[in-house]
């Protein structure tokens, strides 16, 4: 009996380890300024294979990002977030993608601002 009830601890503690392996949570700040951000943002990062979910603050500015660490990394997460118009912490969007945003959505991007 022993035996058995330590056979599917075991057995539950590798389940467990499996299900939780590579999962990591990030937080880094992206700009932006309304709800239309904050969709756009949300979408964006949840475009890369291995985030399952994302959640960006309008009054801190924060992405909180949850993905899969062995199938992405939290830079590929900014590259996207930038592609669609919203500087982060370490990607800047390009001029041409920024200017194309709806007027509410543009924030301040004056060089070397330190938030």
């Amino acid at each position: 009996m022993k035996t058995k009830i330590f056979g599917l601890f075991i057995l539950f503690l590798i389940a467990t380890t499996v299900a939780f392996t590579g999962n990591r949570t990030e937080k880094f700040k992206v700009k932006g300024k309304c709800g239309m951000c904050e969709t756009r943002i949300e979408k964006a990062a949840l475009s890369v294979e291995g985030v399952s979910k994302a959640d960006w603050n309008l009054k801190t500015n924060m992405l909180q990002i949850v993905f899969n660490d062995t199938k992405t990394d939290v830079g590929k997460v900014h590259i996207v977030v930038a592609e669609v118009g919203h500087d982060t912490e370490k990607q800047k969007a390009k001029d041409e993608v920024y200017n194309k945003l709806p007027d509410c959505c543009k924030y301040d991007r004056a060089s070397g601002e330190k938030d």
